[in-house]
């Protein structure tokens, strides 16, 4: 289950690039929150705090409850973050997005989905684990969102994969992702084929050919 982390935010009265720039300035990331049949409201949060939700989570889709300050004014409310975007060079971050829920309506979010257990086709067979899918779209309460999806692969031989209908889900979780899909699997070790191959490979015969215009050796003739 997701754990739900409290985080500060401001109305941001002041819109435009040269208020951006002042705010960003001041430590400040600017932002947004919408959804959940509400009008769109323009925020701002601590960025040193953001950072610090995110260093700690699974996934940058993280349930938080926003206290949203108003001039003297304050309200509550449930939120996902939905998108966060970064500096390409420096990282730093430059925009947030709230997605605002219920706490009684379902929500659909990606969950990232890592694997524990070393894989018995890898461990004696030399085999590689590949990944298909690195993410399970879900559907479910606010409340019953996974940090993350943990699928053992430990029994996995090589040839044998795990799909989306194999994945042990809380209770209340729903997968959206088709069932069928291959989540992931133990193939046989490419570089170990090739050297399999070359050793069981007959040497192909030297042939020898006649370069052209090369004169034939003179045989002798009886006489």
């Amino acid at each position: 289950m997701a754990q739900q982390v409290k985080l500060k935010a401001q109305k941001r009265t002041v819109i435009g690039r040269n208020a951006i720039k002042k705010i960003k300035k001041e430590g400040l990331v600017p932002g947004v929150i919408y959804g959940s049949q509400t009008a769109p409201m323009a925020l701002q949060v601590e960025g040193r705090e953001l950072t610090n939700v995110l260093a700690h989570a699974s996934s940058e889709h993280v349930l938080v409850e926003l206290e949203i300050a108003d001039g003297s004014q304050s309200t509550n409310r449930l939120a996902l973050i939905q998108e966060v975007q970064h500096h390409p060079l420096k990282r730093q971050l430059l925009h947030v997005d709230f997605h605002a829920v219920s706490a009684t309506e379902k929500i659909t979010s990606e969950v990232p989905i890592e694997a524990f257990g070393e894989a018995l086709g890898v461990r004696t067979f030399g085999g590689l684990l590949e990944y298909s899918l690195r993410s399970l779209e879900v559907e479910c309460f606010p409340q019953d969102l996974p940090d993350i999806v943990r699928i053992d692969v430990t029994n996995l031989n090589i040839g044998e994969s795990l799909h989306v209908h194999d994945i042990p889900l809380p209770p209340g979780v729903e997968a959206l992702t088709d069932a069928d899909l291959t989540v992931a699997s133990v193939v046989a070790s490419r570089v170990g084929e090739e050297v399999v191959e070359t050793a069981e490979s007959p040497a192909a015969p030297e042939v020898i050919t006649e370069k052209k215009g090369e004169a034939k050796p003179e045989t002798p003739q009886s006489k």
